[in-house]
């Protein structure tokens, strides 16, 4: 028997930054082959990585980055995993899954091996409730529906821009919290997905993520992070803030909770500690700043809203550092970026802006 076609076949691209060799793709087999992959090789260009066959890939590194973005290649990070957004930029795909090469396959209680890449999908292509809560959870699922008192005009939901999943084995968390509960593990399989309302920040996490390219991509970008720069492991948190304020300005969901993947191996928490530090104390005034950023009438595009976000953060975090400063403009370079790889009109689908390593 023939197997069905996979979902989006020729709709997604697979965004996975790395600094080694990408056998960890072996157990994703299955469920990725059928995909374009965009690799981005972060550290050492010279390096070869060694990608397992039959998989269709483009591998790009720093010095094809520099190549194709010249000197707006400084908003891209380096030796840190938010060089992958550079992958969100080059693809003319509509949708975009991203994973980290320690993320392995999950199975659930009854263990089946879990698709993550299916059940992304599944997010995406169902429509969110953002504008009222509703106590069952995600209402569109098989066996759950609108509970009584759920307003009859807000049931057919809005577009969802981003679905956000989560993880067994080693939980994402900073650098104090591992150092305090080193041998916790996450064992809690919770069958679950809810819309995050409209209001409210989460902590997005960049290692099992899903969103629409075309309905919020410009606002995917995941700052300046690693060499260079005062802060490391803030690039998803980032994005993630960036995200949901626009994404409620502009009435789209985000999604979180199902599916699952295996968190392999811990990062060092002093390594750790020593990136996040300076965001551990920051965000206590970041946090505020999202929760009452307002944009304006006129911001009624994903570019036109980042760009009155970077005039906000230049304006009201720069007296925390300096580097808020440069964090701005680089929003703004990033969008000038994006456009000019993504002209208006071209839409996913395009044949590719950028030439990097193609190999299948």
């Amino acid at each position: 028997m023939a197997s069905p076609t996979p979902l989006l076949k020729d709709e997604l691209d697979i965004v996975i930054p790395t600094i080694r060799n990408l056998d960890f793709l072996e157990m994703w087999r299955p469920f990725f082959e059928p995909y374009h992959l965009i690799i981005v090789q972060d550290g050492d260009p010279s390096k070869t990585i060694n990608v397992p066959q039959g998989f269709d890939y483009e591998l790009y590194n720093r010095n094809d980055i520099n190549r194709i973005l010249g000197p707006k290649a400084s908003c891209i990070s380096f030796k840190d995993s938010a060089c992958r957004c550079f992958g969100y930029m080059v693809s003319k795909k509509k949708y975009i899954y991203t994973i980290d090469d320690d993320c392995f396959v999950a199975n659930d209680p009854t263990g089946k091996k879990i698709n993550a890449l299916e059940q992304h999908i599944k997010n995406l292509l169902c429509p969110s409730t953002p504008f009222f809560f509703n106590t069952l959870y995600e209402p569109y699922r098989e066996g759950a529906d609108f509970v009584r008192g759920y307003p009859f005009s807000l049931r057919e939901g809005v577009p969802t821009a981003v679905s956000h999943g989560l993880w067994l084995n080693i939980p994402d968390y900073d650098a104090p919290t591992q150092l305090v509960k080193p041998l916790e593990r996450n064992t809690r399989y919770v069958d679950a997905i809810l819309t995050i309302p409209k209001g409210t920040l989460f902590p997005m996490c960049g290692m099992n993520l899903a969103f629409d390219r075309e309905l919020i991509g410009p606002a995917m970008y995941f700052g300046l992070m690693g060499d260079g720069q005062p802060i490391g492991r803030y690039d998803d948190m980032w994005a993630g803030w960036c995200i949901k304020v626009i994404c409620d300005h502009l009435g789209l969901g985000v999604k979180t909770g199902l599916p699952y993947i295996y968190h392999s191996k811990a990062s060092n928490p002093f390594v750790n500690l020593r990136k996040e530090y300076k965001g551990i104390f920051w965000q206590e005034d970041i946090i505020p700043f999202f929760q009452n950023v307002v944009l304006s009438k006129e911001a009624t595009t994903v570019q036109k809203c980042y760009i009155e976000l970077a005039k906000e953060v230049k304006d009201k975090l720069s007296k925390i550092d300096p580097y808020f400063d440069k964090l701005a403009d680089a929003m703004v370079t990033w969008i000038e970026s994006w456009d000019e790889l993504n002209p208006a009109g071209a839409g996913a689908g395009a044949s590719a802006a950028a030439n990097g390593k193609a190999k299948a």
